[in-house]
């Protein structure tokens, strides 16, 4: 006994206008993106300002150490404390760029890094 399968068409939903925004074609300093952001949102560049200095203290509070280690800003990236393990100390090992000749590589501790990752909306913006 076959099972017919109906098709069915999944609509997409219906998203706001974008508003057309033109590409800028030198880097912003720290005032001139405070600027900008002020004109858009008819906030003040100090209340502007003290969004971003409190989402600096949020991103620093989740990656530091004993912390969940990692903060998303939603659609745009993913920031990560990766743990990097400790390296032991190796003996002779043949120098790349010296053929013939061995080196000695010295221990390195374990180390976090910090890792940033672009999530799909930010990465259309570069198409």
């Amino acid at each position: 006994m076959a099972v017919a399968k109906t098709a069915s068409k999944t609509s997409k939903k219906a998203s706001t206008p974008a508003k057309k925004s033109s590409a800028i074609q030198q880097k912003y300093t720290k005032t001139a993106i405070l600027n900008e952001i002020s004109e858009n949102t008819n906030l003040s560049k100090k209340q502007v300002s003290e969004v971003l200095d409190e989402l600096s203290l949020i991103i620093e509070r989740h990656i530091k150490k004993r912390a969940v280690g990692e903060f998303t800003l939603p659609g745009l990236l993913k920031i990560k404390a990766v743990t990097r393990p400790a390296r032991p100390a190796r003996k002779n090992v043949p120098n790349p760029f010296k053929p013939g000749e061995f080196m000695d590589i010295p221990k390195k501790p374990a180390t976090t890094r910090v890792k940033i990752l672009p999530l799909k909306k930010l990465k259309e913006f570069a198409l």
